[in-house]
């Protein structure tokens, strides 16, 4: 491998999109520890703070890299896994403090479930060298689930400000559940459809 290939592959590996995956990533340990203290106000609006700009990142680094053409393997494989790192681990601490209770918590299984079976076709159908591109519902899955999981980070503290903000994170959550069944069904399909022509 040249030096002018090395250069360019750092280079890529250190692209600002690819940095704010990074930071995305970094952020989902922060956003778990100030959840710890769940009835402290000024953390929950901290955690939130923090959420929304992991959140914000979210959108910003695919745009950015295909704006400035500076996608690569190592954007491709970390975006995934710092949306799923990042909504697991606040799912489960929104359980934990019982923000996320009763009828809900059913919302919540239906998107963890979601998320795992799909990291297990993207990885059948990567052997099968199968692109998987995101389909245009699951981009408004993504976006429902995570104003959803701010609403419900805020929580009592958002009361304060606008009353009636858990049951809106409730109801937005419920909302994305359901946008995650239909996306979940779509993508198994396809994941059946290359298993059976494989096995003819």
């Amino acid at each position: 491998m040249t030096q002018t290939s090395l250069s360019a592959g750092r280079s890529r590996v250190l692209s600002l999109p690819n940095i704010l995956t990074y930071g995305r990533i970094l952020a989902v340990p922060v956003v778990v520890a100030l959840l710890f203290w769940p009835d402290e106000f000024w953390m929950r609006w901290a955690a939130l703070g923090v959420f929304t700009l992991a959140a914000v990142t979210d959108f910003f680094d695919g745009y950015l890299a295909r704006a400035w053409s500076q996608q690569s393997a190592m954007g491709r494989m970390l975006d995934p896994i710092a949306d799923k790192l990042l909504v697991a681990a606040v799912l489960m601490m929104l359980v934990a403090d019982h923000t996320i209770q009763s009828w809900s918590l059913w919302a919540a299984i239906v998107i963890l479930c979601r998320e795992i079976l799909v990291s297990g076709l993207r990885e059948f159908l990567a052997e099968l060298k199968v692109p998987m591109p995101v389909s245009a519902v699951a981009k408004w899955k993504t976006t429902v689930q995570l104003i959803a999981l701010g609403f419900l980070i805020a929580g009592p503290a958002g009361e304060t400000v606008l009353p009636g903000a858990a049951r809106i994170g409730d109801l937005l959550l419920w909302i994305a559940a359901i946008l995650t069944l239909y996306t979940g069904w779509d993508y198994m399909k396809a994941g059946l459809k290359h298993v059976t022509e494989n096995d003819i």
